[in-house]
């Protein structure tokens, strides 16, 4: 299972596997243990959480989730310390030492909250999909491998 297979629907708690799309929305089903399938349409806002970033105090960049996930993971392991229930200067506190850079003014305590409580539910449900993504290659690596295939 990757980022891209998963999804948030504002408005119902919990994250959801993409099971197969519609002619008008997406049929997803629960991580957690429920299974439960619902039919999204078009008065749905459903978020792939892969496109998902957190905004920071460069008017250009954005943080995306994954990288996010990444250095919870690193950081913190099982245990990031917080949860959706914590305080919202714990909170803070542990935003700005995954993301140092994040834009205090954009990103809400509620926006915490919810990165903390998919992480904990990745967590459980699918582990696999908190590590670094692949890299993609550099200029310079795909030279090197271009010389490496000529050497052969």
């Amino acid at each position: 299972m990757e980022l891209k297979d998963i999804a948030a629907v504002a408005g119902k708690p919990g994250l959801y596997t993409i099971v197969k799309p519609t002619r008008s929305g997406l049929i997803l089903e629960s991580l957690d243990d429920k299974k439960i399938k619902i039919v999204t349409g078009p008065q749905h806002r459903v978020s792939l959480l892969h496109e998902i970033s957190v905004y920071t105090n460069e008017f250009d960049k954005t943080i995306p989730l994954q990288d996010l996930f990444a250095t919870i993971n690193e950081e913190f392991g099982d245990d990031p310390g917080v949860d959706a229930k914590s305080d919202p200067d714990e909170l803070k506190a542990f935003m700005e030492h995954i993301a140092p850079d994040y834009d205090k003014d954009r990103v809400y305590v509620s926006d915490m909250k919810k990165l903390v409580g998919w992480y904990l539910i990745l967590l459980k449900e699918a582990p696999e999909v908190l590590g670094k993504p692949a890299e993609e290659t550099t200029e310079e690596d795909a030279v090197k491998k271009e010389e490496k295939n000529r050497r052969r």
